[in-house]
């Protein structure tokens, strides 16, 4: 992600303020520390990927889910695990695959013997982080079976609604060079995940000290050097910070002026809908106040956009024919469409 180029406002309590406006800038303060700090917790065992653990917990912040894209071997999973033990949160992983069922996800009745009668059993989703790896490698009907959870916080099953954790967030990855034996997810589920985060293979640099890590006895299993520095209660005030994040009326027009132009832009076929701009509005307050400031600018926006948008437009077949790609196009309306100032 790139960071905004404007530095924060100096923060002082306002006049008049009160014990309880203390106190809330006392906790927003400290879990901004504690979110900062899981960075340094993740480098402990994995290399070069910062940008990515800064969206996955700006998505913790607007409670969204994420859709991790990269090639084979770049520790999606090995992140994911390191980043719940980080922040103190329950995790469980499915591997997705073509005879996976929707009850393997979210759970079933099973009939008891003992007292003749039926009971719930739990199934993965039911907990903090779920990661839902390869997602692309189930049928639809199972890839469906994620929607209640992620959009209403419940799995319901003959009829009855259970309530999931809070907090919940669903973490997918998929493969971006493999299509035999895979299920593309559809537009309706594309648009469930908040962002979606491009895995990169790390620089040389930063290859070599992965290397070196390994070669001095590092066991990817073993997170016992990795120590919870955040958990619920941060999160929570986190949260509740953000949404006390001001929003100006222009920054807001900013936001719907760029939504507005992938829907008119001659190399998509589906531009953003209303509720991607709701989503690029949340991570880019999440973003302010990750940097320390109580406002957006145009630039929160600029550096949400790709990772918020990418997954939510689709190219035209012509345009895919001549090399264009999602990030190109909305760099393209990034740099056409005015920003406030």
């Amino acid at each position: 992600m790139n960071h905004p180029v404007e530095l924060g406002k100096d923060g002082g309590t306002p006049a008049g303020a009160g014990p309880s406006d203390g106190d809330a800038a006392t906790r927003s303060e400290t879990a901004r520390a504690a979110l900062t700090a899981l960075r340094g917790e993740v480098g402990k065992t994995v290399v070069g990927q910062d940008s990515v653990v800064t969206g996955l917990v700006i998505s913790l912040l607007c409670r969204g889910h994420v859709l991790l894209e990269g090639v084979p071997g770049t520790a999606k999973t090995l992140l994911i695990r390191t980043l719940s033990r980080a922040l103190a949160l329950d995790f469980k992983r499915v591997q997705f695959t073509p005879d996976l069922m929707p009850g393997d996800v979210t759970g079933s009745l099973i009939y008891d013997n003992r007292t003749a009668e039926f009971e719930f059993r739990e199934g993965p989703v039911f907990t903090n982080l779920l990661l839902a790896d390869e997602i692309n490698r189930t049928p639809p009907k199972t890839q469906a079976s994620l929607l209640e959870a992620m959009e209403e916080r419940q799995v319901s099953v003959e009829g009855m609604p259970r309530a999931l954790p809070d907090p919940f967030i669903v973490c997918a990855t998929q493969n971006p060079v493999e299509y035999e034996g895979t299920y593309p997810l559809p537009e309706a589920q594309l648009d469930r995940f908040l962002l979606k985060l491009n895995v990169p293979v790390p620089g040389r640099d930063e290859e070599i000290a992965m290397l070196q890590r390994h070669a001095a006895g590092f066991d990817p299993r073993d997170l016992s050097e990795v120590r919870p520095v955040a958990g619920a209660a941060e999160l929570a005030a986190g949260r509740a910070a953000v949404r006390t994040v001001h929003l100006d009326p222009k920054v807001a027009a900013y936001v719907v002026d760029l939504c507005r132009a992938t829907r008119q832009s001659p190399s998509l076929a589906l531009g953003v809908s209303p509720r991607g701009a709701t989503a690029l509005l949340a991570t880019s307050r999440a973003w302010a106040w990750m940097s320390g400031r109580d406002y957006v600018t145009p630039d929160d926006v600029k550096a949400l956009a790709r990772p918020t948008l990418r997954h939510r437009v689709q190219l035209r077949p012509e345009a895919e024919l001549e090399g264009a790609t999602a990030d190109g196009v909305l760099e393209g309306i990034l740099s056409h469409v005015p920003a406030p100032r």
